[in-house]
This record gives structure tokens, sequence and C-alpha cells, in this order.
């Protein structure tokens, strides 16, 4: 094989070894600074504590790191969300002013205190006086309406299954919390990681830039010039995207503190991996750990006790009475005993028509149920089909894209070295490989959030009784 020299490839390869000697001069120069080779400055330097310019007591930046909050894990946010959410405490509340119903299901009405005065003349020589007249007398007494204890067995039975429902109503809340947190904290966990990845193509760009301009400056002729603008270009490009991709974990820390109800400076540790137990848990199992479908359960036993509350008032309650009455002094004092009994003439128009009412919101209750158990049992099987799809998308971009990704930068910037190839097309090839790594990335925190939502719709037995 013959070589030309006067060929126009060889002549760029020629006029760009001055700008492969300036990179090769400028990481000697970075390898020469060093902290091996800095000497007791550069280790003053590097430990905080025997450096007075970057003591926390002296630097402003330092201490204000030093006072930041730590990082949250997953497991430190569920927590913390779960202690301070004012929405389960308010559910708490429900819980606890249900279950102060369901004490004065049980008790009987209060008794009424009657007093007054009978018979009292208002005309003749003994009008106005209460011991004269043998007719008049004062009068106190005690009524009392009496509640059978059938019936006020059945009236606790419905406040009891209130207090109930409002417990499911607390386990729904923090089902919620606890999804709304994971989701948070995976988006904020997914955005560092972007960070990172646009930080990273930054930093490369800055050592881009500088080797650009030193081989410029080195006396590279061709595309010298048009490659430290193109460069520079690039590298304000890319530390813009660094700029909007910090203001997006901003956001993403701020939008968790919601749910933690503490200040997020950070979180830490990786995501779990996108497998969850859900989607194996048997219908018996489920109905026991969704709170929605025990919320659903627990409206089928208000409707059906509170039906059986109003079949038991087809039966009126009765109320007694006695009184102490006492006449003047020459006469008799007197006592009262009577009962009254409210009397139901149109029982099938009143109270046949209140128990019909509560059947019926029974049948509605059931049927809700059915519906209910369908949605659930619906989602569970589609959040489990995208998961199981996006673990397959995750495995083949990684094992496809990114390595040819990776394949086609080594490729630009051996064609770069050689001559054969532009900084341009070197730097679209990084920009494709950041690409490809986002697309992973974004992908990834989809099927987390999937994950997320799927997993944490259920509360544990033991969380559930813990609380």
């Amino acid at each position: 094989m013959s070589f030309h020299t006067g060929a126009p490839s060889m002549r760029r390869a020629f006029s760009r070894a001055p700008a492969l000697a300036a990179v090769a001069l400028f990481a000697a120069a970075a390898q020469a600074q060093t902290p091996a080779s800095a000497g007791p400055a550069a280790d003053a330097a590097a430990n905080p504590a025997t450096n007075p310019a970057t003591s926390p007591a002296i630097h402003p930046a330092a201490s204000a790191a030093a006072l930041a909050p730590p990082p949250f894990t997953l497991e430190a946010a569920l927590q913390s969300a779960a202690e301070r959410s004012a929405a389960m405490q308010a559910a708490q509340a429900s819980v606890r002013a249900s279950g102060e119903a369901a004490v004065k299901a049980g008790q009987l009405p209060d008794p009424t205190l009657k007093a007054g005065v009978d018979n009292l003349p208002v005309t003749g020589g003994q009008r106005y006086t209460i011991g004269q007249d043998f007719m008049t007398m004062r009068r106190i007494g005690i009524e009392q309406q009496w509640v059978s204890r059938d019936k006020r067995r059945l009236r606790t039975a419905l406040a009891d299954q209130r207090t109930g429902r409002e417990r499911a109503g607390y386990l729904m809340e923090l089902a919620t919390v606890r999804q709304q947190t994971a989701t948070a904290w995976l988006d904020a966990a997914y955005a560092k990681a972007a960070l990172a990845l646009r930080e990273q193509l930054a930093t490369r760009m800055d050592e881009e830039l500088a080797a650009t301009r030193a081989a410029y400056r080195g006396g590279a002729k061709s595309g010298g010039a048009a490659d430290v603008v193109a460069a520079q270009a690039l590298q304000a490009q890319a530390r813009d995207q660094v700029l909007a991709a910090r203001q997006a974990l901003q956001s993403a820390l701020i939008a968790l503190s919601r749910w933690t109800a503490r200040p997020v400076g950070d979180v830490a540790g990786a995501p779990p991996a996108p497998e969850s137990y859900v989607s194996s848990l048997p219908p018996e199992a489920l109905r026991l750990a969704q709170p929605t479908l025990i919320a659903a359960s627990d409206d089928i036993a208000v409707a059906e006790a509170d039906t059986a509350v109003a079949t038991s008032e087809r039966k009126p309650d009765w109320t007694w009475e006695i009184a102490y009455q006492q006449r003047g002094g020459a006469y008799s004092n007197m006592v009262s005993i009577g009962v009254s009994i409210p009397l139901p003439i149109n029982r099938r128009d009143r109270q046949d028509r209140d128990v019909a009412e509560k059947a019926e919101l029974a049948s509605k209750a059931r049927l809700g149920y059915e519906d209910t158990e369908r949605q659930v049992e619906a989602d569970i099987r589609n959040d489990s089909a995208v998961l199981s799809s996006g673990r397959e998308r995750i495995a083949n971009l990684r094992a496809a894209l990114l390595p040819a990704a990776a394949q086609r930068v080594q490729l630009a910037d051996a064609a770069y070295r050689a001559g054969t190839g532009s900084l341009a097309d070197s730097f679209a090839a990084r920009r494709a490989q950041l690409d490809a790594e986002l697309q992973v990335l974004e992908l990834q925190r989809e099927v987390s959030r999937t994950w997320a939502r799927l997993e944490y719709q259920v509360v544990p037995s033991t969380l559930a009784a813990a609380q």
C-alpha cells in the first residue's frame, strides 16, 4: 500500500499534530498540579481541620454545609412522612372522634327533670295561692325515655362499624402518603443522577475547550479557530443544561419536603429494584392489605348495621314518668306514674320506608365493593405488566443502546485524532451518548414510579397494627 503525503487527509493529520501535542502538554500540566506533588500546601488544603481558610468556623460555605440537613434515604423519608403528615393526624383525630361516638351510642338518653304548679286558681278569693285550694299542687318529677337493650346494642354496633370505616380511611391516607413520598423521593434521586450526567459532560466540555484553545495557540491551522468557537458554544449549552438540571433537582427536593414536613437538602441511596410483591398477592390477602378494598368492605358493614338499626326503630321507645305532687297542709300529697307510647299509625310509609332506604344503601355498598375490587385488580395487573415491560426495555437499552453510544464516541474521537473527523462530530457523539444515558435514566424513573404506585398501595399488617 502506498501513502501520498500530499493527500488532503494526511495534510489535515499533519496540521493537527500541534493540536495533539498541545493536548498532551495540557494533560501533563494537569498531572503536575495534582495534590500528590503539591507538597504541604496541598495537604493543608485537602485537610479542612488544619487549613484556617477552609475551616467551618471561618468559611461561610463550609459552615452552611455543616448545618445542612442530612440526606434522606427512602426509608427515612417514608418514616418522616408517616410521623409528620397533617393529613394522617387529621385521619387519626377522626378515628378518635368515632370512638367517642361509639361509647355514646350505647347509652340511655338523659332523664328529664320536670317541675311545675298544677291547678293554680286565677279567680276568686283564693286566686294565685298555692296551699288553699285542694286541687292546687306543686309538682316535681322525672321523665325517662327507655331505649331497649337490643336497640342500644345495635346502635353501638353501628358506631363501631363507623369507627372501623374511619380506620380504613386512615389506612387509605397512610397508603397515599407513602405512595406520594416514595414517588417524590424517586424523582429527586433520578434528578440527582441526571445532574451528575450533565455535570460530567460539562466537565468534559471544559477540558475539550481548554485543549482546543491550547491547540489553537500552539499553531494549529486547519479548523483551529472554528473548533474553538464551536467548543465555546457547546460548553455554554452544556453549562446551561447543568443549571436546568440543578433547578430540576431543587424542585424535586422541595416536592419531597412537602411530604416529609422537613427541609430536604439531598437524597441518599440507590432506588430499589423494581420488583413488587403486590403482583403475587392472592385476592384474600389483598382484601386485608389494600386500604381501598378495606374501606369498601367497611362501607358494606356500616350500611348493614344501619339497616339493622332502622329495623329496630319500627318498635317505638316508651317514655316513663314519675312525679311527686305536694298540696296544702290540709290535704294529702300525691304521686303520679305515667307512660308515653308513640303510635306508629303510618308505619308502612314511615318506618318501613326508612328500612327500605337503608337496605338499598347496603345494596349500593355491596355493588360498590365489587366495582372497587375489579378496579383495584385491573390496576394491579396493568401496573405489573408495565413494570415487567419496563424492566425488559431497560435491559435492552443497557445491552444495545449504551454500548453503541459509547462505541460511537470512541470512533469519533479516534477519527478526530487521526484527522479524518471533526471536533463537531466528536462533540455530537458525546451528546448522543448523554442523550442515550438520559433516555435510560428517564425510563428507569418511569418504571420506578410505577413500582412505587404498585408497591405502596398496600399497607403491611405490621405497620397497620402499629398505627
